[in-house]
């Protein structure tokens, strides 16, 4: 099993993490206590809209279709476009819908052999120590928990 990152939520930040983690050779896991992707936009009224141009406000690598001629677009648009982002890039299948993140403990050191030395921020001034191994404790739909364990060695990630 190759190197596994637990993402929380699947909005923009969620989905551009599940993106960037995929691109590294990581196995991510997005947990969406929701049953859609989209974060905020699928709180927001519909008569909601960006506050910044379009323009200013798209992934780099993935531009708004020509169908959005506003410069402003609405939430549903916003949403498509979120949609169509995720599609795109087969992140869909990376998402466990309905399964809300309850807790995260550390374990610490794992004895799996393919850990390396990592540094994570621990919230208090000190990092962890150079390797080790999270549990993620979540929740699904109808409430029963399910635990999963996630273990981590890149020098690269800050959580």
């Amino acid at each position: 099993m190759g190197k596994q990152v637990a993402i929380i939520g699947a909005g923009i930040s969620g989905l551009l993490a599940c993106k960037y983690t995929l691109s590294k050779g990581f196995q991510p896991i997005v947990f969406e206590s929701s049953s859609s992707i989209g974060g905020v936009w699928t709180k927001t009224v519909e008569t909601t809209r960006i506050q910044s141009p379009k323009d200013y406000y798209q992934f780099s690598d993935f531009p708004w279709p020509s169908s959005v001629t506003e410069g402003f677009p609405t939430q549903n648009q916003v949403l498509d476009y979120i949609k169509s982002y995720a599609q795109h890039f087969d992140l869909l299948k990376h998402i466990k819908f309905n399964t809300k993140v309850c807790g995260i403990e550390y374990e610490g050191p794992s004895s799996e052999d393919e850990m390396q030395p990592w540094s994570l921020w621990g919230g208090n001034g000190e990092p962890f120590s150079s390797e080790g191994k999270w549990k993620v404790v979540a929740e699904d739909k109808h409430d029963s928990e399910v635990i999963y364990v996630m273990l981590y060695n890149c020098q690269c990630f800050r959580l």
